[in-house]
């Protein structure tokens, strides 16, 4: 829906003015609308320094998305594979269109935003694909995409920016290097991929590209999965490892130049396809290794996934007083959502030191609409937010690490439980048998209640989300112990966990004696 163009009947234009539209932004502004307030939703889908283009959604659900749309790709290439053991008669393994996932995918980007717009529209929300800045206490000015100005007033401002991929700052990195955003705007297979980076998200697009048959090393950038339990990361690294991928340990990227144009068959590498890249400039990397040396290699494409940095640098904020983080230029928020100016808060992603998903997002941008206009007092709980890494063997997580457990409550206030499981569907084409794992973590003292908890294998996500909500209404392990599973099914194991970490560690010791 356009704004009004005619002049204000009050002192401000709008009650609530959205700078930024990601799925918080999205949330707070038709739940205000809901409420029957006059809602701005100012967006400008810029394009990525290297020229894709960004559509309404913001980075949070336009992201998930494709993250979904490549895991399930990759999926399908092995799913052929198992099919034969099921009674499937394939004439042939088949081969990957690179350019027949990318268009796909993004018309279903495409699709999402036109629908999105109309959502608005259906809210009541205006909305305007134009930049904001703060200029005054509750006045912004708006930039259009022809350069036209304009200021308006609004009585609350919620900034919901969220974050884009960064940069290192080597030789090269910005001319040759591809985020997250650009892998799908290359017209040919990347071919043989370097990530940089040991994030969920550079995981992630390691075993999407391996799934579909290309060669991918990954440099981890200092160890893997820092912000998840430790030993489920390790899990996760060996199965890529025995999936394909190569990891580079206690290494640095250091520089990247293209070199002259060829042309390269890429090997599936015992996959089910074969892709074959056009001809372009190979990227010629130099890798830092951990005795002082360093080596060269040629790959096709580099992908930087090496964190995430604030959009709040050129927004207005310092004008008005509004705190940030100098470590991290994200802004600093209370309980309430509330910056260090009365009038201005802040959704999703820009926040510092806290959790960020497109679920939370969205729920705590609507609980702040409420709160604004419908007296009502519900602070969005940040303590038990549920995530998941779309590796390959995908892993779902909610709740503490063992690591953080311990540090919280002490070790020997926590107890482990854990088990490897089989999925019945991995039985006919004989996967590994130990592949997946899940673990919950207890704190003993209060009567075992379950504090994290971790699944990995297919469909993690889904198995953790209804004990997502069980764990908010104070699960103790012997609630889980009287939850009856669902059989046949995965999630059951979760409800039938007897061995302990101790009791394993106990075992491998005597075994270890005994040898």
């Amino acid at each position: 829906m356009d704004p009004p163009t005619g002049p204000s009947s009050g002192p401000y234009d709008y009650e609530l003015l959205v700078i930024g539209g990601g799925s918080g932004g999205l949330a707070v502004a038709k739940e205000a609308a809901g409420l029957r307030k006059k809602v701005l939703i100012l967006d400008l889908a810029a394009p990525s320094p290297r020229g894709t283009k960004r559509e309404l959604g913001g980075s949070s659900l336009n992201t998930d998305r494709i993250r979904k749309f490549l895991q399930q790709a990759s999926l399908l290439g092995k799913a052929v594979q198992d099919s034969e053991k099921h009674g499937w008669k394939m004439k042939d393994h088949g081969s990957h269109g690179w350019s027949d996932l990318v268009e796909a995918v993004q018309e279903q980007v495409k699709a999402r935003s036109v629908e999105l717009r109309r959502e608005l529209k259906r809210w009541g929300v205006f909305y305007l694909n134009a930049r904001g800045e703060i200029v005054a206490p509750h006045t912004v000015e708006v930039t259009d995409m022809n350069g036209g100005k304009r200021r308006l007033r609004a009585e609350t401002l919620v900034i919901a920016t969220g974050d884009r991929p960064q940069y290192l700052g080597i030789p090269g990195d910005r001319e040759y290097c591809l985020t997250s955003e650009d892998v799908l705007s290359l017209p040919h297979p990347p071919g043989r991929t370097l990530v940089v980076g040991r994030s969920a998200e550079g995981l992630e697009w390691a075993g999407f590209l391996c799934g579909l048959g290309l060669p991918v090393t990954v440099i981890l950038q200092p160890d893997l999965l820092q912000e998840f339990d430790q030993k489920m990361a390790k899990k996760i690294e060996k199965h890529m490892i025995s999936s394909g991928v190569e990891l580079l340990y206690h290494c640095s990227f250091n520089k990247v130049e293209q070199t002259e144009a060829c042309s390269n068959d890429v090997a599936s590498g015992g996959s089910t396809t074969t892709l074959q890249p056009a001809s372009r400039g190979r990227l010629r990397v130099t890798i830092g290794c951990k005795d002082g040396q360093t080596k060269q290699d040629d790959f096709d494409t580099v992908l930087l996934a090496v964190g995430r940095k604030a959009s709040t640098s050129d927004i207005g904020l310092e004008c008005v007083g509004v705190q940030c983080s100098q470590d991290t230029g994200r802004i600093l928020v209370n309980e309430w959502d509330e910056t260090s100016v009365n009038h201005i808060y802040a959704i999703g992603s820009v926040q510092h030191g806290r959790p960020s998903t497109t679920g939370l997002s969205m729920y705590a941008g609507t609980l702040l609409a409420r709160r604004l206009y419908r007296e009502d007092a519900t602070l969005c709980d940040y303590t038990n937010v549920p995530t998941v890494v779309l590796t390959p063997l995908e892993y779902a997580s909610c709740g503490l690490s063992e690591e953080k457990a311990n540090l919280t409550f002490g070790k020997a206030s926590v107890e482990v439980y854990h088990s490897s499981y089989w999925p019945l569907e991995w039985e006919l084409p004989a996967r590994n048998k130990d592949s997946c794992y899940v673990k919950v973590v207890c704190h003993i003292p209060d009567n075992e209640r379950v504090v994290g908890l971790h699944v990995m294998g297919p469909n993690a996500g889904d198995i953790l989300q209804g004990f997502v909500a069980a764990m908010n209404c104070g699960l103790t392990k012997q609630q889980l112990d009287a939850t009856v599973g669902i059989h046949p099914g995965s999630a059951q194991v979760l409800s039938s966990l007897t061995q302990t970490q101790r009791m394993s560690e106990a075992l491998m010791m005597r075994g270890n004696c005994c040898g």
